[in-house]
């Protein structure tokens, strides 16, 4: 036995130092401990990483500042060419009065409207369908996610004439959805990434935790709303966010199917007011209209990332 034991623990030696000498269990990075450690190759690595951060925060952060600057300037300032880095003088009227002149309040009212009922709907159904789909086992369950999944492979703009004509005219129910919230909820409910996500979260959950509710007498709805929902509370805030986004940034579908300005988006509503409008309004108002986006990404990025990692639950 302690001669066994022996063999074991010298077989362990030799197969560490056999690693240690292929440099193989060692971390690999693009710049090796050692080089790192010399003053040289040290102020080589910071120099690098600061031109890297410096480039990406022009590419993402240029065009933001271009936009708010660009509502602060003159007219001629704006169109000038080539174009400068700073407002020579700074005009907060123009988002003021590109509030007023452009109605942003009812356009802002509409959109939040539209997006909230489509988030309540995706809530409801998609939910629904992944609990469905992950717990249920229904018959051609696989079949049916691969079909969904199918889904995502097709151009939106492929799907723009067929969903139009189905709108248009509702089949069995022949109804006119134009002009209707109706037109911009129905077609966000369909989105087969958010099912897709909800499932592979619900796939990640104990199956113990289920079958001790079944085992209490609780019913797959009863389960699905006292146990499954509390523990998906991430990946729900994730959707929550696609869902509000994606209504709150589209453009093409809400001007084909909401022509009544009264009705309209906020992306819409720009566009259909933008002639005539001082090139400098019109920026503000577009600065006024990303906003809202901005501050969902900046307050909820920590919850945008630990539900689309979230999943990795153990029973």
């Amino acid at each position: 036995m302690a001669s066994s034991t022996l063999v074991s623990r010298r077989g362990t030696r030799g197969r560490k130092a056999r690693r240690r000498d292929t440099g193989q269990g060692r971390q690999r990075t693009l710049i090796s401990p050692a080089q790192l450690g010399r003053p040289r190759g040290r102020a080589v690595y910071w120099i690098v990483f600061a031109l890297v951060a410096l480039g990406f925060t022009l590419v993402f952060l240029g065009p933001l500042y271009w936009m708010v600057t660009g509502g602060l300037k003159t007219t001629q300032e704006v169109v000038q060419s080539p174009p400068t880095a700073f407002p020579s003088s700074i005009h907060t009227e123009n988002y003021s009065q590109a509030w007023n002149v452009m109605d942003l309040a009812q356009l802002l009212l509409n959109t939040l409207y539209y997006a909230f009922g489509a988030l309540a709907l995706q809530l409801v159904l998609d939910v629904a369908a992944a609990y469905s789909l992950s717990r249920l086992r229904p018959v051609f369950g696989r079949a049916i996610l691969g079909m969904m999944l199918a889904t995502l492979m097709i151009p939106a703009t492929v799907l723009v004439v067929p969903q139009y004509l189905t709108v248009l005219d509702v089949p069995i129910f022949e109804r006119n959805l134009l002009n209707s919230p109706w037109a911009i909820w129905l077609p966000s409910v369909t989105n087969a990434f958010n099912i897709f996500l909800l499932k592979r979260f619900f796939d990640s959950i104990p199956g113990e935790l289920l079958d001790a509710a079944a085992m209490d007498g609780a019913s797959p709805l009863r389960t699905l709303r006292s146990i499954v929902l509390p523990i998906s509370r991430p990946i729900l805030g994730v959707v929550s966010i696609f869902a509000v986004v994606g209504v709150w940034k589209d453009f093409l579908w809400p001007m084909l199917t909401l022509p009544d300005p009264g009705k309209q988006t906020l992306n819409v509503g720009i566009y259909s007011l933008s002639n005539g409008v001082p090139q400098n309004v019109l920026i503000a108002a577009l600065t006024i209209a990303s906003v809202p986006t901005l501050l969902v990404f900046l307050l909820f990025q920590r919850n945008i990332m630990s539900g689309l990692t979230a999943g990795g639950l153990k029973g």
